[in-house]
């Protein structure tokens, strides 16, 4: 197992990101707007993104059991990074979304493995958020042009830009409510 975090941890990390980061959609609601609009084709989000995505990745390759494919260890290692320097070489377009979109994926397994086997119900609340996640990193890896569509549409009105900093503050104290029942 190369995470070890226990799902009391997930639920107050996840939750307290949630709260603070829709607090501050609410206290500081144009700075993160433009700062938000600009992000879909932002070179240097892209890359620092992508060069993190790209280091969990190819850390995970190395660490990780591969069982009866660890004597091809080196050889995926090798197609990690090449694909990583291709990819930083070829693919500019919306790469900061499609970087946030692998590390959507590469932040649901360790998430994912806090709430494995643990007899909680409470649980389901974080299980469902990570498998939210999950599609979203899809899409946005596949389709990144929809996070920017997404971005327009929900700052475009003040209420909406409201109703989704609620509803995330709401759901991180709702994660945090959880860690609190145990």
């Amino acid at each position: 197992m190369i995470y070890s975090f226990s799902l009391e941890t997930a639920l107050s990390v996840v939750g307290l990101l949630l709260l603070v980061g829709h607090l501050a959609a609410l206290l500081k609601t144009s700075f993160l707007q433009n700062a938000l609009r600009a992000f879909p084709r932002s070179p240097t989000a892209g890359f620092i993104l992508f060069v993190v995505a790209a280091v969990w990745f190819t850390g995970l390759v190395a660490f990780t059991d591969l069982g009866e494919f660890s004597s091809m260890r080196p050889k995926f290692l090798l197609f990690a990074v090449a694909g990583a320097v291709l990819t930083l070489r070829f693919v500019r377009e919306f790469l900061a979304v499609r970087a946030l979109g692998m590390l959507l994926l590469l932040v649901a397994e360790p998430l994912l493995e806090a709430a494995w086997m643990r007899p909680e119900t409470g649980k389901l609340w974080l299980v469902g958020l990570v498998y939210g996640w999950i599609i979203a990193g899809l899409f946005l890896i596949g389709m990144p042009y929809l996070l920017r569509d997404a971005i327009a549409w929900v700052t475009a009105a003040p209420i909406r830009w409201k109703a989704a900093s609620l509803a995330g503050m709401g759901y991180g104290v709702l994660l945090l409510a959880v860690r609190a029942s145990f």
